[in-house]
């Protein structure tokens, strides 16, 4: 299931509607929420309803809690799920290590 997920993100008109929420978004994580987060709900529930999951939000939050238990147990699962989060979820920055005075105290 979670293969054909990841599939069905890269098929044209899938990617088409992505690129347009990513634009509409312009890397700003409230309206990565309200432009881009709805449309990869959708896409993912268009391919799990077809595996007993419920068509609405519920079935995806309960296709990733599925994902989520089985990622420790097999890395193929979590390298794909891995994948799939980074087509919907902006790449996280990390502050610098070290910049300014907030950090380890010298002496």
């Amino acid at each position: 299931v979670l293969s054909e997920v990841i599939k069905a993100f890269g098929a044209t008109e899938n990617a088409q509607r992505m690129e347009e929420a990513r634009d509409n978004a312009c890397n700003d994580m409230g309206k990565m929420l309200q432009f881009l987060l709805p449309v990869a709900t959708q896409i993912q529930q268009d391919v799990i309803k077809a595996y007993g999951f419920s068509s609405d939000g519920e079935g995806v939050l309960k296709f990733a809690r599925l994902i989520k238990s089985y990622e420790s147990q097999d890395p193929e699962i979590a390298s794909m799920s891995g994948k799939l989060k980074a087509m919907f979820l902006p790449p996280m920055t990390l502050p610098p290590h070290g910049a300014g005075t907030g950090g380890v105290a010298t002496s």
